[in-house]
């Protein structure tokens, strides 16, 4: 069976694994405070550009937006996203789960409008009921998005351009920047990311790590306590050297630059077998997660050998799927894939 499932049904890349085998007998403090933490913060901060961000280590994505959005938010106050984020859809509720609703936007390929956010926070404050209503009190966005596209440098830019001439916080949930840095066309970097967005978090267990991700403040007049906002949200780690010394190594020797690399340009083949063989790609994907219509008949035959899902609910006669890559994708795969297919 070939698995195209998601980026998370394989382990760790190697490198990480070995580093934790190597490390494993070692005794260190608890909680992120050891020397392979500070090791990977220092090495973050150097990759954003930001000498002073604070940089905290979490077990996972879901324990991060909701930790984030919580801290960021006051009581009365909502997240705006777009209908098809992450959080709006994929997160059964925790965000609301918190106390804090999603305040859903359009969506337009997944991505959300500056022009939208605009004019959504004028007219709620030109109700004159708006003090009985949630009040919108942050941004939330992807890069990439639920469906695989990016934002363009310019585009966020307006986002947060727009966001701070409201004075909202833009977050960023980054749980594929390795894929949307290496995607062919990108034209941001992560210091630009850390330049635009108050919050934001760049992601492990979907980029080569066994878990966590990596949360980053640049902002520092937001979540001035976020120690005990983490462990609130049962995400602080106590063996917190294991994420460290992960993120330690994914970001010595530009191993999350080739992680995201290798997996884009797998994706990538994909997309052109499937176009050559005849279907219809549905989203133009530039990243890891691609998006086709097939006959079911097609369907139910690949499944006998290759493992991918659904992209909402089963058509009659025929569906949208999505195909995902990773560091642990091989050409091999694909050239299994292109037989099947062909």
């Amino acid at each position: 069976m070939i698995y195209f499932n998601s980026d998370y049904t394989s382990g760790a890349h190697h490198e990480v694994l070995d580093a934790l085998l190597r490390t494993n007998m070692e005794h260190t403090v608890g909680y992120g405070l050891d020397e392979y933490c500070t090791e990977a913060r220092n090495l973050i901060r150097e990759a954003v550009g930001c000498a002073d961000a604070e940089v905290m280590f979490l077990v996972g994505g879901t324990q991060t937006n909701a930790t984030a959005i919580d801290g960021l938010l006051r009581r009365h106050e909502g997240v705006l996203a777009a209908q098809s984020g992450h959080i709006a859809v994929h997160e059964s509720g925790a965000i609301e789960a918190s106390g804090h609703k999603v305040l859903t936007l359009p969506e337009y390929d997944g991505k959300v409008l500056a022009e939208d956010v605009d004019s959504y926070i004028k007219m709620f404050y030109a109700d004159d009921t708006y003090q009985h209503m949630v009040a919108p009190g942050m941004l939330y966005i992807s890069q990439p998005t639920e469906y695989g596209t990016l934002y363009s440098l310019a585009e966020l830019k307006a986002l947060s351009d727009v966001c701070h001439s409201h004075n909202i916080p833009l977050y960023i949930d980054g749980a594929r920047m390795a894929y949307g840095l290496a995607a062919e066309g990108a034209d941001f970097t992560l210091r630009d990311v850390a330049h635009l967005a108050d919050v934001f978090y760049i992601g492990g267990t979907k980029c080569g790590a066994l878990f966590g991700e990596a949360l980053v403040v640049t902002n520092k007049t937001l979540l001035a306590h976020l120690f005990p906002l983490v462990k609130q949200h049962g995400a602080l780690l106590a063996k917190g050297r294991l994420l460290g010394l992960q993120f330690a190594t994914l970001f010595r020797d530009e191993l999350y630059r080739r992680i995201g690399e290798h997996a884009v340009q797998l994706a990538i083949r994909i997309r052109e077998i499937m176009r050559k063989a005849g279907y219809e790609v549905v989203i133009e994907s530039p990243t890891n997660q691609q998006f086709f219509r097939l006959p079911n008949m097609t369907i139910d035959k690949l499944r006998e050998d290759v493992s991918f899902d659904y992209w909402g609910p089963r058509g009659e006669s025929e569906s949208v799927v999505r195909f995902v890559t990773s560091w642990s994708t091989t050409p091999e795969d694909v050239d299994a894939l292109e037989r099947l297919v062909g």
